[in-house]
């Protein structure tokens, strides 16, 4: 039998290079001391660069050094110059931090793998929503904080590797400048050169110090790569879509539950509260069989027999608010045209569906719609609504289409109360989208897209 030697594999990674005995026989050190040299370069660009952006605060930091601590006052120039150079962070900044973050994730190939996702969202068409995009999140103030913190860390590791790399030309022609300059004396401090023959034994103490220049770059590049990937490296993509599959599931999740809920309420109450109401009702009329007509006693059970007629209506509304029970039995068509027949407003009613749609999608148009008319009703002087439902075919899906356009004077604001932003999250929740448009005049209107993709098992229909 032949057995074949193994041969040790490269670490792919520059922190396992750094872990074994064999690094200086791999491409890591000459990869980390590029890289190390890049930072220091990129620094200075950097620091040249963004010059006017920090010029005010470090005008206004030289001042505070530069004056006694107890004649110091930070007075109006002060505070001016801390202003200025606050807008200009705020302003300027991340325009220079964008593009150094993504040369930068290119110069982390140099000494780790990948991904190096830039974790930046795809913004909106057109200047403004790129601006409002990338000067909202996170990501672009983390690459904001890079730069700054780029710039002291990038004269670091030029003070390290000049310091090094000087030492290593010193060691390696001691004999040389001690022959050029008879009179030069180099000092080591513990050692102190001053001839030629002198000079011989730091020839043989160079290749030590490359060592060590070695070993410095590959650590300073391996700090240098962890603080990039923290502040440069959004998560994977992988780990993202998993997120957002989890936030999906969990939504469906919610969602089921609430209408689980919301139904056993409805028929505690349908068949609960509800007949036991009208039970009582049934014995209140029973009992004024045993009572002289127009006794004080009857005129007692008469008025006990209204109130419980009234609540009776009322609960009966209740119910329906919650989930009518035409919109289980007949769908949405039918449901919305009971509402429009129940609101003091005139509505006319418009739907194109060619079948039943899930329930949790039939209940959150139903309640948009009963939402909408109701803010007609109370916070409008419309003397007319429309709805127009209708069911959209699409590649990833139907989508159930909702609009409800009222007659009045428009002006509508989200702000100014909790109808417009409760409807919203709750379409949120759906995965829909709600679009409002209520010009000064009128009309307003009111429009929501559903999502018919999420096909889920109903018990309870």
């Amino acid at each position: 039998m032949t057995t074949g030697t193994v041969r040790p594999r490269t670490p792919n990674t520059l922190i396992g290079a750094l872990a074994r005995p064999r690094f200086l026989l791999t491409p890591w050190p000459w990869r980390a001391l590029l890289h190390s040299v890049g930072t220091s370069l990129v620094g200075l660009a950097v620091m040249v660069i963004t010059a006017p952006i920090y010029s005010p605060w470090a005008m206004v930091l030289g001042l505070m050094i530069s004056r006694p601590w107890d004649t110091m006052e930070i007075g109006r120039p002060s505070v001016i110059g801390l202003l200025v150079g606050l807008f200009m962070i705020v302003v300027f900044a991340p325009l220079v931090a964008l593009p150094l973050g993504a040369l930068e994730r290119l110069r982390l190939r140099t000494v780790s793998t990948g991904p190096f996702n830039h974790g930046h969202r795809e913004p909106p068409p057109g200047l403004w929503g790129w601006i409002r995009t990338r000067y909202t999140e996170s990501a672009t103030w983390r690459e904001v904080a890079y730069m700054f913190l780029l710039m002291p860390l990038s004269l670091l590791v030029m003070m390290i590797l000049s310091g090094l790399a000087g030492a290593v030309a010193v060691t390696a022609l001691a004999p040389l400048l001690m022959r050029d300059a008879p009179d030069a004396v180099i000092d080591l401090g513990l050692y102190t050169v001053t001839t030629v023959e002198q000079g011989v034994p730091l020839v043989l103490l160079s290749p030590l110090v490359v060592v060590v220049l070695l070993y410095a770059s590959g650590i300073l590049a391996q700090g240098h790569a962890v603080i990039a990937r923290a502040l440069l490296v959004g998560p994977p993509k992988e780990e993202l879509r998993a997120e957002l599959t989890e936030v999906t599931d969990s939504r469906a999740r919610l969602v089921d539950a609430f209408e689980y809920e919301r139904r056993r309420i409805e028929r505690d109450l349908h068949d609960g509260a509800q007949q036991r109401l009208v039970a009582l009702n049934m014995d209140l009329g029973m009992a004024r069989l045993d009572l002289e007509e127009g006794s004080e006693a009857d005129r007692r059970v008469v008025a006990a027999q209204r109130k419980a007629d009234d609540l009776i209506t009322e609960l009966r509304e209740l119910v329906r608010g919650i989930h009518p029970r035409v919109l289980t039995d007949r769908g949405l068509p039918a449901a919305l045209g009971e509402l429009a027949d129940h609101s003091p407003v005139p509505v006319t009613v418009r739907t194109d569906l060619p079948r039943r749609l899930p329930s949790h999608v039939e209940g959150t148009a139903y309640f948009v719609v009963a939402e909408a008319l109701t803010n007609v009703y109370k916070h409008t002087e419309a003397a007319a609504a429309t709805v127009h439902v209708s069911l959209l075919p699409g590649p990833g899906g139907d989508t159930l289409v909702v609009e409800v356009t009222d007659h009045g004077p428009g002006g509508a604001d989200p702000g100014r109360g909790s109808g417009l932003t409760g409807m919203r999250d709750r379409i949120a929740v759906m995965g829909g989208t709600m679009d409002l448009s209520s010009p000064p005049g009128g009309p307003t209107r009111i429009r929501v897209e559903l999502p018919c993709t999420i096909d889920r098992t109903d018990p309870v229909r």
